[in-house]
């Protein structure tokens, strides 16, 4: 007994600390563990675009949705928003068709107009090579993808050449590729001396040179005929980001910071309020084991708070509602040690060796109940949006912790104080229901 004791004793402590990180870190403005509240809690702007992806090689798709965050990121950053979020997540619909989605997340801003404006119209930068085909008596022109787009384009900057009026120049948009554009351009370029190759910006093409000769070194010229002003303006977007596919705003979504409070308030209260009608009904049914379960409860709280902050761990909405759920789950495993243990007493056990043969019985239902909930969890963050990805991962944390606090803490609690012989008032406070028994 004396071992469950110091374990018990240690593992008040240890529930006491994390209580006290939770508070602490949360009431200093300046903590870097406060909670990192998501948009639908801290108000602002979700805008979901979708990639187009049918011009893209199915090898080349997960490196193009990579380059098309990394854009955007880059591009958010520009204007200055606190802590923007950028990621992207495939999904399947019902006809089996993979769509590709990029999820921006804009916090403190609340005025969709304005979040679209801000990220702007990047463009999509790809060189083409023109073709001759021939349909019926007429020649058409085609154009080629050459795999060479804005992916790898690392700057670009402005010049003036000669223009067709002596005296006059002209401006020109000069593009610098990186390693792997640079080979790609001087392969193409090598390899169609003599052949057009038309620059396209956002489908449209905006100069159609001739290759000359191989250009090695990474080094392209734009000559469109554009003004300075215009070339200016396109050197700017293309520093800001050329994306390597298309994209279209599919959604978007704002939610005021006087909503997002009052979607934090509910959500605690929410907490608060059945946390304590699980505690109450535990100790009213179970009496002392209930009270232990409670306390053992109360710890499994501050743990899953605290690794939501040190991880950190985004909360939103759909995670607090995945984290009452999972405090359901830990009650749900006490209840089943309990009752097991109530059915030893039952049979003339001593508290102590029903506590222990309780635990024991409990265990398989405990363990298999625990994971099938992780596969659903896993399964619900591997498929699921980002709304249901929030719900999955805090569920999935919840259930680890609760499995560790039904098996582990309410079993020392209770081996900690339980005595060998049923003696006393100790035959009431270890029953349950409203016998004595």
């Amino acid at each position: 007994m004396t071992r469950f004791r110091v374990f018990g004793f240690f593992a008040l402590v240890v529930g006491l600390l994390l209580a006290y990180f939770v508070w602490s870190t949360e009431a200093d403005p300046t903590s870097s563990y406060r909670f990192k509240l998501g948009l639908d809690l801290a108000g602002g702007t979700e805008l979901v675009y979708t990639a187009d992806m049918s011009h893209t090689p199915a090898a080349e798709r997960a490196d193009a949705l990579s380059a098309l965050q990394g854009v955007i990121d880059r591009r958010v950053n520009l204007f200055g928003v606190a802590e923007p979020l950028v990621q992207t997540e495939q999904a399947s619909t019902f006809t089996r068709a993979t769509v590709d989605r990029l999820i921006v997340d804009l916090p403190g801003v609340t005025d969709i107009k304005a979040a679209v404006a801000a990220l702007g119209q990047t463009p999509t930068l790809e060189f083409r090579l023109a073709a001759q085909t021939k349909v019926g008596t007429s020649t058409q022109v085609a154009y080629i993808a050459t795999g060479l787009d804005g992916r790898y384009l690392s700057s670009a900057t402005l010049g003036f050449g000669s223009g067709a009026t002596a005296g006059l120049t002209s401006p020109q948009v000069i593009l610098n590729f990186n390693s792997q554009g640079a080979k790609l351009f001087e392969k193409i370029t090598s390899e169609n001396v003599g052949k057009t190759l038309a620059i396209f910006l956002d489908g449209q093409p905006i100069s159609v040179p001739t290759i000359q000769e191989a250009i090695p070194g990474g080094q392209a010229t734009i000559t469109g005929r554009f003004t300075a002003t215009e070339a200016r303006d396109l050197v700017r977007n293309l520093n800001f980001g050329a994306l390597p596919v298309p994209i279209t705003l599919e959604s978007s979504s704002a939610v005021g910071p006087t909503l997002g409070a009052a979607a934090i308030t509910a959500g605690v209260i929410a907490g608060i309020i059945g946390f304590a009608i699980i505690a109450l009904f535990m100790i009213a049914w179970y009496r002392l084991p209930g009270l232990i379960a409670a306390i053992a409860l109360a710890e499994y709280v501050a743990f899953m708070l605290s690794v939501m902050k040190v991880i950190p761990v985004t909360l939103t909405a759909s995670g607090i509602a995945g984290l009452i759920i999972s405090v359901g789950m830990a009650v749900d495993a006490n209840v089943l040690i309990f009752e097991r243990t109530k059915e030893e007493l039952r049979a003339g056990k001593t508290p102590r060796e029903a506590v222990h043969i309780g635990f024991q019985r409990a265990w398989p239902a405990i363990r298999d109940g625990h994971f099938t909930m992780l596969i659903s969890g896993i399964i619900l963050f591997w498929l699921g949006t980002s709304i249901v990805q929030g719900f999955a991962l805090v569920f999935v944390l919840g259930v680890l912790s609760s499995f560790i606090s039904a098996v582990s803490l309410s079993r020392v609690f209770l081996l900690a104080i339980v005595p060998e012989k049923s003696e006393g008032s100790w035959h009431f406070l270890i029953g349950s229901g409203w016998r004595n028994s």
